[in-house]
């Protein structure tokens, strides 16, 4: 519990670092009267046709997540998509991606959903997420300029991949005789019930890794993943209308992967600061001005944020998380 205790303020530390880092990477060298004059210039009309676009999205890994439970444990699609609404609210307010735990533990209020099988669920999107976002990048790969950083991407794609492999070969080949192998030595404490319950959370979690023993779900997961990131990259794409950037669509496509890619670093709540940073880094590459990719950036922004922030208020109403029945 002390080292626990410890290691928050590093990581708050280092999220503050990394956000005023990037916060000033973004505005480096751009005249904010030009970014304000492109935001006064742009077209926000342009949001009607991205809004549906980027609702689908989110149905969409929605739809994802929960065809990636066991077909006997799986919960409802109305309260898998109810905790990753909440999930997205407190991601947008708290640090160190706090609505990860959020929505275990709304999915498991709603749908007594065991938490150690959410858990699963979700590192196994975590995975799809990665392998889904390269897929997409080199996909995209023969219509986009040059990026630098796309050998940087590969290197990581590859150990992703390694470690996808390695974590796939351990579930299928020991499936839950390596969870009881792990939990023996708990056998030997004395406390009632204890490694009971710890064996049966560990059993739990192989559980919602089913994804990864079953070629069926894996294949349905990954393809709502793949389907799911270039929804948003689409409207993304839309988005730049607004600016009248005259960009190609896989424009949106890096936007959307250099975006998501930077979110493994630790930043401030709504990753402040790192958003901007990565937008600007991939418009960069199509030689958008400074202001202009700026400007995009926060409405972008804001675009990921408002929605998220009315529908969790909404949702976490008085009695919201009473368990149904």
């Amino acid at each position: 519990m002390t080292e626990r205790r410890g290691l928050r303020p590093l990581l708050g530390a280092a999220g503050l670092v990394v956000t005023v880092a990037c916060m000033y990477f973004a505005v480096r060298g751009v005249a904010l009267d030009d970014a304000v004059d492109a935001l006064r210039d742009s077209d926000l009309l342009w949001l009607a046709p991205t809004l549906p676009l980027f609702a689908l999205a989110i149905a969409l890994r929605a739809l994802r997540w929960w065809s990636l439970f066991a077909p006997a444990q799986r919960p409802s699609l109305r309260a898998v998509t109810y905790a990753l609404l909440i999930g997205y609210f407190f991601n947008n307010i708290l640090p160190a991606r706090a609505g990860e735990a959020a929505r275990v533990i709304a999915l498991h209020r709603r749908a007594a959903t065991p938490k150690a099988e959410t858990v699963g669920t979700v590192v196994v999107e975590r995975l799809f997420d990665v392998l889904a976002l390269l897929i997409v990048l080199f996909a995209s790969y023969p219509w986009l300029p040059e990026v630098s950083w796309l050998r940087a991407a590969a290197i990581f794609g590859a150990v992703v991949v390694a470690v996808l492999l390695a974590l796939v070969f351990l579930i299928v080949r020991y499936d839950e005789r390596a969870v009881h192998w792990l939990l023996s030595p708990l056998r030997r404490i004395r406390r009632a019930g204890v490694p009971e319950r710890l064996e049966a959370a560990a059993v739990n979690a192989t559980r919602g890794l089913v994804a990864l023993r079953s070629p069926r779900i894996a294949l349905r997961g990954m393809l709502l993943t793949i389907a799911s990131w270039a929804t948003l990259g689409a409207s993304y794409a839309i988005l730049t209308n607004a600016f009248s950037l005259d960009l190609p669509l896989v424009a949106g496509m890096l936007v959307t992967v250099a975006i998501n890619l930077s979110l493994v670093l630790p930043s401030s709540p709504a990753a402040l600061g790192v958003f901007e940073a990565a937008t600007v880094v991939a418009l960069r590459a199509f030689d958008v001005p400074h202001a202009e990719a700026l400007s995009y950036a926060l409405v972008l922004h804001l675009l990921n944020l408002v929605p998220f922030l009315v529908i969790g208020a909404v949702l976490l109403g008085p009695g919201a998380l009473r368990p149904r029945r």
